[in-house]
């Protein structure tokens, strides 16, 4: 008997490894987050229709300013000053565009992961949503990044490799992939000290890549929550003709690498997108 426990435990050391390492680059990366246990077993994808809450909170673009993302999250009652949540049943949906524009784009998903995983245990929602900057850059279109954001990933990306470098230490593991696999060593038009953020970036956003897999595989780009319909940037009748849950059920195959493609599905590009049209802020929009 005494056998049979040591020889179960033994074969569970590996994934205790695993996870220890996981939590280990975690933390480092996420600006020293300890996130809450994940639920035991996946949750099921969102549903893009939604009954009305009690109180619905919308959040816009948050665009790697972790200070304001926080302040934001206070204003609205849902963090305290240790930054847990403190929303109850409360719904919030944050309606996409973390990425680009400021330095802390990977601690934001970190910290939108932590509050989605607390306000569960509390009995409320926290949606996190697709913006045309997580479609940009999940195509690789960096235009939008900050010297500071390419450093971020460049970072994230030494304790990645270090926690694969762990992992590789013991056989019983499944040998971890090289993330920069596939990945351009050069980039044309972009000074040489910024390549090897650039590249970090690219391993970590494309399709299937460890940050778009991880984080914008549990967004959704459509979202109905009783009579309010939140999408980043519009939808016209052709959208809703094609299926609302299409969309989003394409979508996430498409970030985690199915389509074998890195350019999104059409209605996510061009001035009608989803996620780009503006038609609806045109003062003389008829909206009826």
């Amino acid at each position: 008997m005494e056998n049979e426990k040591q020889n179960s435990f033994c074969k569970r050391v590996p994934n205790l490894l695993s996870s220890f390492v996981d939590t280990f680059v975690d933390f480092s990366v996420s600006g020293g987050i300890f996130l809450p246990p994940p639920p035991s077993s996946p949750p099921p994808p969102l549903p893009t229709r939604l009954p009305s809450p009690q109180r619905l909170i919308a959040i816009g673009d948050l665009h790697g300013d972790l200070k304001k993302t926080k302040e934001a999250l206070r204003i609205a009652g849902l963090i305290d000053d240790s930054d847990k949540y403190i929303g109850g049943s409360s719904t919030v949906v944050q309606v996409g565009d973390v990425l680009d524009r400021g330095g802390d784009e990977i601690k934001i998903l970190y910290l939108l992961e932590k509050l989605k995983r607390e306000a569960a245990i509390q009995g409320g929602r926290f949606i996190t949503m697709n913006g045309n900057h997580e479609i940009m850059n999940v195509e690789g279109d960096f235009r939008f990044a900050t010297k500071s954001g390419v450093d971020e990933f460049r970072v994230w990306l030494k304790w990645f490799r270090e926690g694969n470098k762990m992992k590789s230490l013991c056989k019983d593991l499944e040998p971890p992939l090289d993330p920069l696999d596939g990945v351009h060593v050069v980039f044309r038009g972009a000074r040489r000290e910024f390549h090897d953020g650039l590249r970090a970036r690219v391993a970590a956003l494309r399709p299937n890549g460890p940050i778009s897999r991880r984080f914008f595989t549990q967004n959704v780009t459509v979202l109905v929550v009783g009579d309010s319909i939140f999408v980043h940037g519009g939808l016209l009748q052709e959208h809703v003709d094609y299926g609302l849950e299409k969309i989003n059920s394409e979508v996430i195959d498409w970030v985690n690498g199915n389509y074998g493609n890195r350019l999104s599905p059409g209605y996510c590009r061009g001035r009608n997108a989803v996620v780009w049209l503006r038609k609806f802020s045109d003062g003389n929009c008829d909206c009826s």
